[in-house]
């Protein structure tokens, strides 16, 4: 008797599932373009577990900045609270670079709301970014996914944080809520802060989170926490009534492992069930 293939056999088995591709359930990428820089972007969609069961039910829509980085972990950190009902189901949407650029040069460009002289890449693209956003992907949600037009939640950490400031002093209305996760406030000397923030009368829900090792004495490029704070407090003192505020300084964060956390709370804190 020899039971050397047997042997074998069980030892490289489980090679044969080594190259067999981690597919995230339910999710899907569709590339849009945008008609007035003519560029194209991926955008990442993933839909609840009672999506297909639950013909008849419309779905708030989370929109994310950072294309897989932060679909990823979306992904991750919602799946159990929604799917055990301590957190309301959304459709996840994120939105990634433009096609044939390289991360820090897409991001940086879309995501800065004024042109920075003393920048070698291209900033200050803001504005066109938001209308592709409100043109062009939130028109492709509506015609192709049941979605909730009057729940959507916009998520942004660093640059994308910078931008979601932006969207919400310019365009409160465009979403319901929104996270600001280490927003990038000290961009072109701080100009974002001294904008206007334009009145609604619609009730906004804006959670903003930093880490508290997000200082230069901790080994960071700028005092994230001071921005933070100080964007707070322009909130505060000039946001309509309606809209309501939060700040989490997370302990022991630096800028690096913050938005995880920034992340899984804003949303709890928007879509957690009481």
């Amino acid at each position: 008797m020899k039971p050397y293939p047997l042997l074998a056999l069980l030892i490289f088995a489980p090679m044969t599932q080594a190259n067999e591709p981690v597919e995230i359930p339910r999710s899907t990428k569709v590339v849009l373009k945008d008609e007035n820089s003519e560029r194209s972007y991926p955008i990442f969609i993933k839909t609840p577990r009672s999506y297909a069961t639950s013909p008849e039910k419309h779905y708030p829509v989370i929109y994310l900045t950072d294309g897989m980085y932060g679909f990823q972990i979306a992904s991750g950190a919602t799946r159990f609270p929604m799917n055990s009902g301590a957190m309301q189901e959304a459709i996840i949407v994120s939105l990634a670079y433009s096609v044939g650029s390289k991360g820090a040069s897409s991001r940086i460009r879309d995501y800065t709301p004024s042109k920075a002289a003393d920048w070698k890449l291209a900033t200050g693209e803001a504005a066109n970014h938001a209308h592709f956003i409100r043109e062009t992907v939130f028109s492709y949600m509506q015609k192709n996914y049941r979605i909730s037009a009057a729940n959507q939640t916009f998520v942004g950490n660093s640059l994308g944080g910078l931008f979601g400031a932006y969207v919400l002093f310019e365009h409160p209305e465009m979403f319901d809520n929104y996270v600001l996760g280490s927003p990038s406030v000290w961009f072109n000397d701080h100009e974002v802060l001294a904008r206007e923030i334009k009145t609604t009368e619609a009730p906004i829900k804006v959670y903003l989170a930093v880490g508290s090792l997000e200082r230069p004495q901790y080994g960071e490029g700028q005092d994230m926490v001071a921005g933070a704070q100080q964007l707070h407090a322009k909130l505060q003192e000039e946001a309509s009534e309606n809209v309501a505020i939060k700040l989490n300084i997370i302990d022991g964060a630096k800028h690096a492992t913050a938005f995880p956390t920034t992340l899984i709370q804003g949303l709890d804190w928007i879509y957690g069930s009481e």
